[in-house]
């Protein structure tokens, strides 16, 4: 479903050329529930926004379900982006003044979605992630739990084949943190494909495969029992 195939990001900055990610080669499955780690600076990030369609490499190919994204105009990586990917971000991302049912929908409505299907499909989210009583709260009204469940409803809302997460409980406590790391994995359950960078090595070590990163490469790909 995901295949990368010598990728390489690099970065003019100043007279200097930063070389972000140093020809990657992976691929990822339907339902594979991958952790990605190593220290900042190692590429993990801008490795995550190459796979979200949120930068583009400056070499190498990139196929997604066996389309090769690389050679697409930036509204055709817009549209698979919308329709393939979701996103889960440590900071939430929510918008301010829209309720969490709002923010939740905000992807239907870019999408076109007719009224009556947006309002079904967040009914069945808001209740599937134990928001019912909370739909109708404004982020500020919300706890570091509850705005990242919102944060994954509305990632997970037009129904995206790859979920990519960022420091998903970076900001939450442990116990909540717990809750949201299991809701992200019974995802993976359903078919999705779960791509998380973390700093938290209880967290990376909760996922099927990690992979350690440094200096823009891989250093291991381990699965377990592998």
């Amino acid at each position: 479903m995901i295949e990368l195939k010598n990728i390489s990001r690099n970065f003019q900055v100043g007279d200097q050329i930063v070389h972000a990610l140093r020809d990657i080669d992976l691929m990822f499955g339907a339902g594979e529930y991958i952790s990605i780690m190593g220290p900042s600076g190692s590429g993990k990030s801008t490795l995550l926004n190459m796979i979200g369609l949120l930068d583009r490499p400056s070499s190498g190919i990139y196929r997604l379900d066996g389309l090769d994204v690389t050679t697409l105009d930036d509204e055709a990586q817009a549209r698979v982006r919308r329709e393939k990917i979701g996103f889960v971000f440590q900071f939430f991302h929510l918008v301010p003044r829209l309720t969490a049912a709002m923010n939740i929908e905000l992807p239907l409505m870019l999408a076109g979605i007719d009224p009556e299907e947006r309002k079904a499909r967040v009914a069945k989210l808001v209740e599937s992630y134990g928001l019912k009583d909370r739909a109708d709260h404004r982020p500020e009204q919300l706890s570091g739990g509850q705005r990242q469940r919102v944060a994954i409803a509305r990632a997970t809302i037009m129904k995206p084949s790859v979920l990519l997460a960022d420091e998903p409980t970076g900001n939450l406590d442990r116990a909540t943190g717990h809750e949201v790391m299991r809701l992200l994995e019974q995802l993976t359950e359903q078919g999705v494909t779960l791509v998380m960078v973390t700093h938290d090595h209880e967290n990376g070590n909760r996922a099927q495969r990690q992979i350690n990163m440094e200096d823009g490469r891989i250093l291991s790909d381990q699965r377990k029992g592998g």
